[in-house]
């Protein structure tokens, strides 16, 4: 893994996934994009995963992007659009997409732990967490219409899920810096904590004790659900409990219930 994502995984399943560049506010380079999609894939595939907690190094989140990034860009604009247009064979979302994207895509809850800034590119892989937990300090913002551009890091799949549309337009229009408190009214941010990371911890010990396949179904029912109309949302509902109800995780679940004892899951 690139040392500028770092990824750990501790005993109980639950990994930490830090973006380090303290000393730019953790900006993104096009190694970071790289490194992000990379530490996804590393735990697409791992068996015990519970949860992830995305966070920073140096008490800040991330200020976006790196201007270093934007300056590279200018030197050949139709190779990048060809990028931006092209995603890899097989692939819905292209390079700039994916280290956003591919959190949502993880079938265990994925939790951001907020603190100092998160801008543009920041917000984004904010956005794409099941939760944000926030510091009373923090600050947020939709950035990319300061540089005179649209944000396209999955954007579009995760934001209507949380605000109304005349809200998206006048954060994404005008790029304004919001405080934790006015991001939590609007749904942008799930609560506020005076240490994100420790609660963030204590939300993913706790899920880390549910059912993993209860997780997953409930994480694919709201994500597919939401902007369903009643007949596919309603047999969505119903394919994924059809697919728990049984099996051994979900008896478990119910002896644990019964018994209050902590069950062990497969």
């Amino acid at each position: 893994m690139s040392d500028v994502v770092e990824l750990t995984v501790g005993d109980d399943g639950v990994a930490v996934v830090r973006l380090n560049r303290p000393e730019r506010k953790n900006a993104w380079t096009l190694e970071m994009f790289d490194a992000l999609a990379a530490a996804a894939d590393r735990l697409a595939g791992r068996k015990g995963l519970r949860a992830v907690i995305l966070t920073g190094a140096g008490g800040t989140f991330s200020s976006g992007l790196d201007l270093s990034v934007l300056q590279g860009f200018a030197g050949d604009i139709e190779a990048l659009k060809r990028e931006i247009l092209t995603p890899p064979d097989g692939a819905l979302a292209n390079r700039f997409q994916k280290p956003c994207t591919a959190w949502a895509a993880l079938p265990v809850p994925v939790i951001a732990a907020i603190e100092g800034v998160a801008y543009g590119a920041g917000l984004q892989l904010a956005l794409a967490a099941d939760f944000r937990i926030a510091a009373p300090g923090a600050r947020l913002s939709i950035m990319e219409a300061k540089w005179g551009l649209i944000p396209d890091m999955g954007i579009s799949q995760f934001l209507p899920r949380l605000i109304r549309a005349d809200q998206a337009k006048e954060l994404i229009m005008s790029a304004r810096v919001m405080a934790a408190e006015e991001a939590l009214s609007l749904g942008l941010v799930t609560r506020i904590a005076e240490d994100p990371l420790a609660a963030a911890r204590a939300l993913a010990a706790d899920l880390a004790r549910k059912s993993p396949d209860a997780l997953a179904a409930a994480k694919r029912l709201v994500d597919e659900s939401w902007t369903m109309p009643p007949g596919p949302g309603l047999a969505l509902e119903a394919r994924l409990q059809a697919s728990i109800i049984g099996q051994p995780n979900q008896v478990a679940a119910v002896m644990a219930g019964l018994t209050g004892k902590q069950a062990t899951y497969r």
